[in-house]
């Protein structure tokens, strides 16, 4: 499948339409649909953009985004429904003649309908200064069980916790979350630092803050003096 032709496939299915429905309503024949859903026919933006506004997605501006950064970023094939084998097709209809679209309106296309789907999640370091951001994928309003404004990357400051697969350099996922968790890595603050470090509960308000790089070390502390952040969900390794 092309990219475009997994957008349109999920704006049509998540509106619950048939090709035939949207073939009509567009003025396209539902064979030309089905080969632009299924990659064997390129679509141009402007025509795209008119199917989708018939769909009834509305346009916004958000500049900061470019198309590259978010089609290097998302996979719509592993978002879309699956598909359903279609009717036969009607007699095709003539195309009207597309109109020229500037680069501004076809990024507020693509924005609009992937704005669902898709969310900002900015990347921390170790000072907590925002260096950069990754478009997550958001599934049912939430990414990972969480509020998608509250997830964040940490960019792992070391190699401390390379004896548990993070290594300096990586970018790790985490979710809120105050409260300790056995055998969880969490992001924490100690020390006037954030760091990982896997938690180990040891009873009578005290945990294990454990670290290490090819061999592991640990350090008990009492809850109150240390600060969870959140947990961590997911790893991603540089290269």
């Amino acid at each position: 499948m092309s990219r475009l032709g997994d957008l349109l496939l999920l704006e049509r299915t998540r509106q619950k339409m048939t090709r035939k429905q949207v073939a009509r309503m567009c003025g396209i024949s539902e064979n030309y649909l089905k080969d632009v859903e299924e990659g064997r026919r390129i679509i141009q933006d402007d025509q795209a953009r008119r199917i989708l506004n018939k769909l009834g997605t509305s346009q916004r501006n958000e500049a900061e985004f470019s198309l590259d950064e978010i089609a290097a970023t998302v996979d719509l094939g592993t978002l879309a429904p699956q598909k359903t084998t279609p009717a036969p097709a009607p007699k095709p209809e003539p195309k009207p003649e597309p109109k020229p679209v500037s680069s501004e309106e076809q990024s507020g296309i693509w924005l609009d309908a992937l704005s669902s789907v898709l969310k900002p999640v900015p990347v921390m370091n170790a000072g907590w200064i925002q260096v950069s951001r990754r478009m997550v994928p958001i599934q049912d309003g939430k990414i990972e069980g969480a509020k998608p404004d509250r997830v964040v990357y940490f960019l792992a400051p070391d190699d401390s916790m390379r004896a548990m697969r993070i290594e300096k350099g990586d970018l790790v996922l985490v979710v809120p979350q105050t409260l300790p968790q056995d055998g969880a890595i969490m992001l924490v603050e100690y020390g006037a630092h954030r760091c990982l470090r896997r938690i180990k509960l040891l009873g009578n308000s005290n945990i294990l803050l454990q670290s290490g790089d090819r061999e592991l070390g640990a350090e008990s502390v009492h809850i109150s003096d240390v600060k969870l952040v959140g947990r961590a969900v997911r790893v991603e390794i540089a290269l």
